[in-house]
């Protein structure tokens, strides 16, 4: 199967990516773009790594699982979806980042895991700063807490903020919550804890990756405007016939 039109989505999302951090007087190079791969097989996935994508990122632990091993090349593997205590044991060997530590819990039993392998794992904190009831994420008043709580933890290095925007068409809505993440991450740099450390600010998706980029994040996590639509949507549709 040919995949050539995976080259050209990439090549866009890179040049909005130059363009946007140009305007702004900021660096590309220091903007990570993020393949995110749910529901999309592995030879897509290899596909879009031969044409520069060098992060690729899942919502489910069991679906990295799946693909771990048909991978076949070197990449940072990103899990940006809920992660359960009890899935830690399955992926602590495999990720290099995860983006959606939302508790204190969660973050114990990453310590605990990866304490066991002798490694330190990056994570970021996912924070709800529009306290949406249906997503995960802490509140931002919890947000020193839970650093306090991770200080502690010597196996675990947060790395950064993650943020899901709210599903909405107002680019100014859509600011307020990107304006607000943002100075929740340059908090970070007031914090003495030795693995607390503002490296990467993970918000923007397809949708409004633009908008993120311009209130300051440098990891956009980028699926069907790279990949095309998804495997779940089409098979819906054929179905429906």
């Amino acid at each position: 199967m040919s995949y050539e039109y995976l080259k050209s989505h990439i090549v866009e999302i890179n040049e909005d990516i130059f363009k946007i951090c140009d305007r702004l007087g900021r660096n590309p190079d220091k903007v990570t773009l993020i393949g995110v791969t749910k529901t999309y097989e592995p030879e897509i996935i290899n596909a879009s790594i031969e044409n520069g994508i060098t992060d690729i990122a899942e919502n489910r632990v069991q679906e990295i699982i799946r693909k771990f091993d048909d991978i076949i090349y070197k990449v940072r593997w990103h899990l940006i979806g809920h992660l359960q205590t009890n899935k830690v044991k399955y992926i602590i060997d495999k990720v290099d980042l995860i983006h959606s530590v939302d508790s204190i819990k969660l973050a114990e039993e990453i310590q605990n895991r990866a304490s066991k392998i002798e490694k330190i794992q990056d994570v970021l904190i996912q924070v709800n700063v529009a306290n949406e009831i249906q997503k995960y994420g802490i509140p931002k008043t919890e947000l020193p807490g839970v650093l306090e709580a991770i200080s502690k933890m010597p196996n675990i290095r947060v790395c950064g903020l993650m943020n899901i925007a709210p599903l909405v068409d107002d680019s100014e809505l859509l600011r307020t919550d990107f304006r607000e993440m943002k100075k929740l991450f340059d908090s970070l740099s007031s914090y003495s804890y030795s693995n607390v450390m503002p490296l990467y600010l993970s918000m923007g998706m397809s949708g409004d990756y633009e908008v993120a980029l311009e209130e300051g994040s440098n990891m956009i996590r980028i699926g069907t405007k790279i990949y095309g639509e998804r495997m779940a949507a089409k098979n819906k549709e054929a179905h429906n016939g």
